[in-house]
């Protein structure tokens, strides 16, 4: 049951002491409004790099050619290693590969070109692919549909454009699917519009291009059997390395390029960098709680610092109490209780001002669409977590003074000035 006597002599005591009992539950509540406004700065950031990634495959691996560095099998460095159609068929024969996508674009890699609706033209990527992309980089499809295996087998002339190139080239509420754009001459069905889950530079670069059928690209453009890259996804069980790794030694022996010759091949794993991410994200992390958890700390130092001045202020109360009958025990727990009580009120009200923080700072971000930050979120865990660690550093701040109450004799107390 609820001691109610014993809750309204902690009330009278703290009250007794109004300054004391402020700046001491101050420093109880800056610590514990850290800690969450820390925690939640530490998702926000996390939230804005993973944005950057938002629907890439986390196995995926990227091969593109770059030139060679040795000499090898009779031929001179500085060859420019192209791929064609031939290294398709050799790729797939790789038993890890999940998803193969070979790419090019017109113009380059992140070349533009002039795109042509009507009387309106803007400068646009163009990229050819494989049905096969979708599941290396998911597509927002926002309407219509994105490539299948029949455009690329008919080589039909239709596209998917971006949302970008959809307001720049069509009326606001224009249909854009059915209709045509020409590209270099060349004339391509719309069939589909999409968006991008990615933000900042690359977000801008998705929702700018235009996707048509590899084959496609291939006929009308003239390129032949050429191939720009490689977009590859890794079975679960092989892993991105492991099938990088293999990538590179098959390309490096169709090409005639040396084992040991890293410069010719260039490739990007998304496994790898996320590992790195996730490292540095579970760094920080640990960074921040032990930066909030000290900073508490030192609040509860304070805490207890000021519950020893009050000891001693009341060492002729403690003596009576003890003269009287009190225990040992019910001297701490009178104590301790007071110490939980204040660090309880004040940390509360510290976890209330760290939300409300959060909740400006994810309005703010809300508001800045470049923003490099995501929102910033405070999990029911992280909640827990605090409320734990209010009632620990409540108990921990307590037992000194409280010991010390408790060692307290009787004559000495009724005799100290």
């Amino acid at each position: 049951m609820v001691d109610l006597d014993r809750w309204l002599e902690i009330w009278s005591t703290l009250k007794a002491n109004r300054l004391r009992t402020v700046l001491t539950a101050l420093g109880v509540w800056w610590g514990i409004f850290m800690l969450v406004v820390m925690v939640a700065f530490g998702s926000s950031l996390r939230a804005g790099v993973s944005r950057n990634f938002a629907g890439l495959a986390t196995n995926s691996v990227f091969v593109w050619g770059q030139r060679t560095s040795m000499p090898y099998g009779g031929l001179q460095p500085g060859r420019h290693v192209e791929y064609d159609t031939a290294d398709i068929a050799a790729l797939r024969r790789i038993e890890g590969i999940q998803y193969l996508a070979p790419r090019n674009q017109l113009g380059g890699f992140r070349g533009g070109f002039n795109v042509t609706y009507g009387t309106k033209t803007g400068n646009f990527g163009v990229m050819a692919d494989y049905p096969e992309v979708q599941y290396v980089q998911t597509p927002l499809v926002l309407a219509g549909r994105f490539l299948d295996d029949g455009d690329l087998d008919e080589r039909r002339k239709v596209a998917i454009i971006g949302k970008g190139v959809y307001e720049q080239l069509y009326a606001p509420g224009a249909e854009a699917i059915g209709t045509y754009i020409k590209i270099s001459g060349v004339y391509f069905q719309v069939i589909g519009v999409t968006g991008s889950l990615r933000t900042g530079g690359e977000g801008d670069r998705d929702l700018n291009m235009i996707t048509i059928p590899f084959t496609t690209f291939q006929q009308a453009f003239h390129a032949g059997d050429r191939v720009g890259w490689f977009a590859i996804v890794a079975k679960p069980e092989y892993g991105a390395a492991k099938i990088e790794a293999e990538v590179r030694r098959v390309l490096a022996e169709r090409h005639k390029i040396a084992p040991d010759d890293d410069q010719a091949i260039g490739s990007f794993n998304a496994e790898k960098e996320f590992g790195k991410i996730q490292t540095v994200f579970w760094a920080i992390d640990i960074v921040l709680w032990i930066v909030g958890v000290m900073t508490l700390l030192a609040g509860m130092i304070g805490v207890s610092n000021i519950m020893l001045i009050s000891v001693k202020e009341r060492t002729k109360e403690i003596g009576l109490r003890k003269a009287l009958g009190a225990t040992p025990w019910s001297i701490v727990a009178m104590i301790v209780s007071e110490t939980v009580a204040l660090t309880t009120v004040a940390g509360y009200l510290g976890v209330v001002g760290g939300v409300a923080a959060v909740e400006g700072l994810g309005w703010l971000i809300a508001h800045m669409p470049d923003s490099p930050l995501g929102p910033p979120q405070i999990g029911l865990s992280t909640a827990w977590q605090a409320t734990g660690l209010l009632v620990v550093a409540g108990l921990i701040a307590g037992l000194m003074p409280a010991a010390h109450a408790a060692s307290i004799q009787p004559v000495e107390a009724l005799r100290a000035e």
